[in-house]
């Protein structure tokens, strides 16, 4: 390799990493250890979809890891311990702190126990660690025990045993020292960091359950697993609200009142609903089937997106300019040759002249919503946590991520959509969303702000991909009215040749690639199969929302890809965490194994080692930009 001629824009950049790596020595190192790292086995990485606030479901999935660790602990000990023992380390490993204090309260804490606790815990962590380099591990491992908890996992028999009664030695000294809770709780977790290399979740974190706060506060605690967030329809909604758009903030609202979820509006996030309710009360009647704040929030929504409809006709959203086509003396609506009887005509603050002008108590009242939402840090580092790790799709080791759909016409050709004057479809239109949500968060300009709401519910929206019948639903008796059309993309994928032109479009191979969604509950009672489209398409989507339960016969689908190959596992509703800690109750999951290896997939088979095969090459040429003097080395 010759760079006496290298251009000057490569001198630069070679300069740079050399600050990095000073000398010739450095550069060695480096491209050894990475050169090691591309023949180990490849992280496992663990799909999530659709937790819609459901906190203990999802925190005791991560901390199993879909079954991960039951699966290790099973390999590691075999018959040498009973299930029930098996299942006590298991606990202990997802809720160390609460198993302990269950330990203590029924007086079974002996140094025997202890002792027994912390060999199988260090047997565990150490299979584990074996599928990473020591610097790795070394990262993951809590601070103050890095040096010891690093010296247990790579203690190995010799000729004489020294080895094996020095780490017999630092046992004795961790039990003495009434350390033993503290090194418990950190290799409990180093062991679920390790259990998982990456996680993805496809969209929804937001909205129904009344967790995803507590969700978010754990997300940003993972500080040692690579996580990355499709956004879901629920998730842009909370996005565009937390940016100040007020019809987002209108519909998180009626979302979570609807739901009952009073606590994340205000314990959580700390906003007050006291001046609507209080409005609610003073102007709508009480005793209807719709309760006063509920109609209060429903009107503003409809005045507040009719105003964004107005001001973008491209957006085709007429169908839900209705407050006009009310006649308020019949108490009726017109939706297109049909008029339908409303369930209540108490409308007092709709002028029949204007009506998607709010008045001016009701501005009043939107704009306090706007300066709390906007105001709030809790939710802003939440929402700046999903615009950092987050985006409308990924594609990752030939798998194409996304929450709800590419949106299709009838003939499965790419829809085009009206961008600002720009007419998109396919990878152009999903990376143009990515980019106006973005600047949503970033200018705050009225434009982007009314596309976060078309994300939320557009019928061409990537992230939605269905006709929302949200006034029909609120004051129609008649359900005719509330049937909602989905988007051809959800039945055309059960095709493989369309997931085919799909993956194509998005660079994946679709020989080997696969889509991975949410947003849709897979109804298994009625038949219905996550795996479609002879293994292309996963749909993850099996309902952690308690709601769906009855709808979708199970509590939610994980898929987990690891060296091995791919297994999708549908999981039995979750109890509470009491019953997990007191009665070793873990989620039951039934595995599909699909799409299995021919051989073990190695780091240099993914896309990470596809960017260090990069970064080697990068190595070579500023080791060849030493020798040849171009380079000075330090």
């Amino acid at each position: 390799m010759i760079m006496q001629d290298a251009p000057e824009q490569t001198v630069k950049y070679l300069s740079l990493l050399g600050q990095q790596f000073p000398n010739q020595q450095a550069v060695f190192t480096e491209i050894i250890n990475l050169q090691a790292i591309l023949n180990l086995p490849k992280g496992t990485e663990h799909f999530m979809s659709d937790v819609h606030g459901e906190y203990e479901a999802f925190l005791h999935i991560l901390n199993n890891c879909s079954g991960v660790v039951r699966e290790h602990v099973d390999e590691d000990f075999g018959d040498t311990l009973s299930e029930e023992e098996k299942d006590n380390l298991c606990t202990l490993i997802y809720y160390p702190h609460e198993k302990i204090a269950l330990v203590h309260a029924a007086h079974q804490d002996s140094p025997t126990w202890y002792k027994r606790m912390l060999d199988q815990l260090i047997t565990v962590a150490r299979r584990l660690s074996s599928r990473y380099t020591r610097s790795k591990v070394r990262k993951a491992i809590p601070h103050d025990f890095a040096y010891i908890i690093d010296e247990l996992l790579h203690t190995h028999p010799d000729e004489n045993n020294y080895r094996v009664r020095y780490h017999e030695r630092i046992i004795d000294s961790i039990l003495e020292t009434d350390s033993t809770e503290e090194f418990i709780y950190s290799l409990a977790e180093l062991i679920k960091v390790l259990a998982v290399d990456h996680i993805h979740l496809v969209g929804d974190i937001f909205d129904r359950g009344g967790g995803a706060a507590k969700i978010m506060d754990r997300l940003l605690s993972c500080v040692h697993q690579r996580t990355d967030i499709q956004w879901g329809n629920h998730d842009i909604l909370w996005m565009g609200a937390a940016a100040g758009d007020a019809a987002c903030i209108v519909s998180v609202l009626r979302n979570n009142l609807r739901y009952n979820n009073y606590e994340i509006l205000e314990n959580d996030y700390g906003i007050s609903l006291r001046g609507l309710v209080s409005f609610a009360d003073r102007t709508y009647r009480g005793g209807e089937r719709i309760d006063p704040l509920m109609k209060a929030i429903d009107v503003l929504l409809f005045k507040l997106e009719g105003q964004i409809i107005y001001r973008h006709p491209e957006f085709d959203m007429e169908d839900r300019l209705l407050l006009d086509k009310i006649d308020l003396e019949a108490g009726t609506v017109t939706i297109g040759d049909e008029t339908h009887p409303l369930i209540t005509s108490d409308f007092p603050t709709i002028d029949p002249e204007h009506p998607y002008e709010l008045t001016p108590e009701e501005a009043c009242i939107v704009q306090k919503l706007v300066d709390e939402f906007t105001g709030t840090d809790h939710l802003h580092s939440h929402i700046d946590f999903l615009f950092r790790h987050g985006s409308v799709y990924l594609v990752s080791s030939n798998n194409l991520l996304f929450h709800g759909c590419v949106p299709l016409n009838e003939d499965g050709t790419f829809a085009s959509v009206n961008c600002e004057g720009t007419w998109r479809s396919g990878r152009d239109y999903l990376d143009f969303c990515d980019h106006i949500a973005r600047r949503a968060w970033r200018d705050h300009d009225r434009d982007a702000l009314d596309w976060m709401w078309y994300l939320w519910i557009g019928h061409r929206s990537p992230l939605s991909g269905r006709n929302v019948k949200t006034f029909e639903r609120s004051f129609i008796e008649d359900k005719a009215t509330w049937i909602e059309p989905m988007d051809p993309y959800f039945t055309l994928t059960h095709d493989p040749a369309c997931c085919d032109m799909i993956m194509r479009e998005f660079g994946v191979q679709p020989e080997r690639g696969h889509i991975i969604n949410g947003h849709t509950p897979v109804k298994t009672t009625s038949g219905e199969k996550p795996i479609r489209a002879d293994g292309k398409l996963l749909v993850i989507d099996g309902g952690f929302c308690t709601a769906y339960h009855p709808k979708t016969g199970i509590a939610g689908y994980t898929l987990i890809s690891s060296s091995r190959g791919m297994r999708l596992k549908a999981h039995e509703a979750f109890r509470t965490v009491t019953e997990a800690i007191t009665h070793n109750a873990d989620i039951r999951s039934e595995t599909t194994q699909f799409a299995a290896a021919e051989r073990r997939i190695m780091v240099a088979d993914t896309d990470t080692g596809t960017k260090i095969r990069e970064q080697i090459q990068d190595l070579r040429m500023l080791l060849d930009a030493y020798r040849t003097g171009l380079i000075k080395e330090h």
